[in-house]
């Protein structure tokens, strides 16, 4: 599957307006955004970490990440405001497809034990999951690496219920478990 936009086209959008019935073309679900973010809570006491998952997320997504600040300083954490507490990057259009093809056909298998992704949605329409480490992406350079780092991925989509979603990711190719019979 070369073009994952192409066969959104031709066979996902086909497959959506059939299972759910929508009469207008505009109401089937699609993808408009991808949200890739790291919370680097050790940032504040290593500058070096902090350029380090700057540039994986950058290898990763192949965009420039946005470097989050605190916007309160709390004591108890050691948090001053203004303080880099993490990064992300906000993808769209062909960069956002890439990075889906990328992550469906290349990184969700290596990760260790995978079973299948969870169906479990955030109740509007999206879809997050989340990377214990950046090592599933080939693009990191292992011996560079100076600490495995998590990460949060977010599918926003135009789906009005957890099952258009589930049903549409799945129609493009995501990983999820199988439905368990009874």
């Amino acid at each position: 599957m070369k073009d994952i936009r192409k066969h959104y086209d031709t066979t996902v959008r086909e497959s959506l307006q059939k299972k759910f019935a929508f009469k207008n073309k505009h109401n089937i679900p699609k993808l408009t955004k991808i949200i890739v973010s790291m919370g680097l809570a050790e940032a504040a006491n290593d500058k070096q970490l902090l350029q380090y998952c700057l540039e994986d997320l950058t290898i990763i997504t192949g965009q420039k990440p946005y470097v989050t600040k605190a916007k309160n300083s709390i004591s108890n954490f050691k948090l001053r405001e203004g303080q880099p507490i993490g990064a992300m990057v906000t993808l769209r259009g062909k960069r956002m497809y890439d990075f889906m093809l990328k992550l469906m056909h290349i990184s969700t298998p290596r990760i260790p034990d995978f079973r299948g992704l969870s169906r479990k949605c955030d109740g509007r329409g999206n879809y997050s999951m989340g990377l214990k480490d950046q090592t599933v992406f080939p693009e990191v350079n292992l011996d560079k690496m100076k600490k495995s780092q998590g990460m949060n991925i977010t599918f926003v989509t135009t789906a009005n219920t957890d099952q258009e979603c589930v049903e549409f990711l799945e129609l493009m190719g995501m990983p999820f478990k199988k439905h368990k019979e009874n």
